[in-house]
């Protein structure tokens, strides 16, 4: 069947509300591996978003494809109610590595994405708050779309065709450097922005806090401590301690959603390692298993999902922790443990960095360049370098995914994924076994694609 036949059907079978139509044309790929894309005419595409941050391991991994083929043949599913190996091992592993770092005991609970697993999230700690309902979450925050998860995502348009299932969360700046007040330092920025929350608390007529109870209206705060859809916007080290202890000092959890920016996205298995603080429960998913089975979880603190407060039957789903998953997770985890998985992101993301830097030297369009491992942003702006530039920015997305690049003679494109609160950054999350050649391929075919880009249409 042809590309168009294809194009046709989809128009009339398919549901365009599960898809991202950012191109007029939708692209339509036949196969991968690696870090590339390749569509039916087997032209190759650098993919610098790897399906948003979860194949951070590189398509076709062998050695992952290899454990889902030796669990296929063993175990490859089995009812909730009942125990197998992997769901235990991987638990464990997740959780004696939390209590080495955080000094916090506590446990893993198992569902089958990052969404649902963001609702355990919201269950637990309703829970553990006596059913408190309100959260705080920060503008430009996303947790995913389901109706639970969209109450604590800052975008509206999630929203709006459906109404509100529970309370919307209190929205709060997220300490954004490029778009800072001006005469502050990033450093500086933070304090002002925890200081504006931390009058949250002054009165009982801030609308939060009860000084006669000392009792807040808020159960937890909801934060990506690196922003993913709104930009891979990284905060000053200095804000999360801070944060941390304004809601320690008023009995508020800290939720932190590492969906996108877990396993080692950042160069550490969590990016709120960062930050030298302790969360009180981490949500995950995408990349636990490289993108191949929907398996996501938490892990919470043992005051929080003990068996007395968490009873069994509390939260459930058919296929959480699923065997196929669980083997996928425990080798991903495995095969980070056995080299230092920490330098080689470390190394890889300092040197795309150093090139995004230079990219920027030669275009004024890129405002501003940031990353931390390999979660990397290059903020697209009119020649001011400041103000946003979401069509410069659309047109690039449309020119990577023609596949007319040229690399050593032969057409190429580009995957690139589109971010940031006025949709202009592009988000840059390639594969964590991205080698040096093929980021200067990256950086090659980027300059040319934004030199295109700027002569669009004219």
């Amino acid at each position: 069947m042809t590309n168009d036949q294809l194009l046709q059907d989809e128009a009339k079978y398919c549901s365009f509300g599960d898809t991202v139509h950012y191109v007029t044309t939708p692209k339509i790929f036949e196969s991968c591996n690696g870090s590339f894309m390749y569509d039916a005419d087997q032209t190759p595409y650098l993919d610098l978003q790897m399906s948003y941050s979860a194949v951070n391991f590189g398509y076709r991994n062998p050695r992952l494809a290899d454990t889902m083929k030796k669990q296929l043949d063993l175990l490859p599913q089995v009812a909730s109610q009942y125990l197998h190996t992997g769901k235990i091992e991987l638990a464990k592993t997740i959780a004696q590595d939390a209590e080495r770092k955080f000094g916090l005991a506590g446990r893993v609970h198992f569902n089958v994405g990052g969404a649902q697993s963001v609702e355990d999230s919201l269950k637990i700690v309703r829970n553990a708050c006596g059913g408190k309902s309100l959260m705080f979450a920060f503008e430009g925050g996303y947790h995913g779309r389901t109706l639970g998860c969209s109450s604590i995502t800052s975008s509206y348009r999630y929203r709006r065709r459906y109404g509100h299932f529970g309370d919307r969360a209190q929205f709060v700046p997220f300490p954004y450097p490029f778009r800072r007040a001006k005469g502050m330092t990033a450093e500086e920025y933070a304090d002002h922005l925890v200081r504006d929350f931390a009058r949250k608390f002054e009165n009982e007529y801030h609308g939060v806090w009860d000084p006669k109870t000392n009792q807040c209206e808020y159960a937890a705060f909801f934060a990506e401590p690196i922003q993913g859809t709104g930009g891979y916007v990284i905060p000053p080290r200095n804000y999360f301690k801070q944060l941390k202890a304004v809601l320690d000092q008023h009995g508020i959890l800290l939720v932190v959603d590492e969906i996108q920016m877990g396993m080692y996205r950042t160069g550490k298995l969590w990016s709120i390692e960062h930050f030298d603080v302790t969360p009180d429960v981490i949500v995950f998913g995408k990349a636990l298993t490289n993108g191949m089975n929907p398996l996501g979880g938490l892990w919470a603190r043992e005051s929080l999902i003990n068996p007395e407060i968490f009873p069994p039957g509390s939260t459930h789903s058919t296929f959480a922790s699923n065997p196929l998953g669980t083997a996928m997770g425990l080798e991903v985890l495995r095969m980070t443990a056995e080299v230092d998985f920490e330098k080689q992101v470390a190394e890889r993301g300092a040197y795309f960095l150093d090139g995004l830097k230079d990219l920027q030297k030669r275009h004024k369009e890129i405002g501003d360049v940031d990353g931390l491992g390999l979660a990397l942003r290059a903020e697209i702006c009119t020649d001011d370098g400041f103000t946003p530039n979401r069509e410069l920015m659309d047109k690039m997305v449309d020119i990577g995914l023609s596949g007319t690049l040229m690399f050593e003679g032969k057409k190429h494109g580009l995957v690139l994924d589109v971010g940031g609160y006025y949709k202009n950054v592009i988000t840059f999350a390639p594969s964590l076994e991205i080698s040096f050649a093929e980021i200067d391929q990256a950086l090659v075919l980027l300059d040319q694609l934004i030199t295109r880009a700027k002569t669009y249409g004219k």
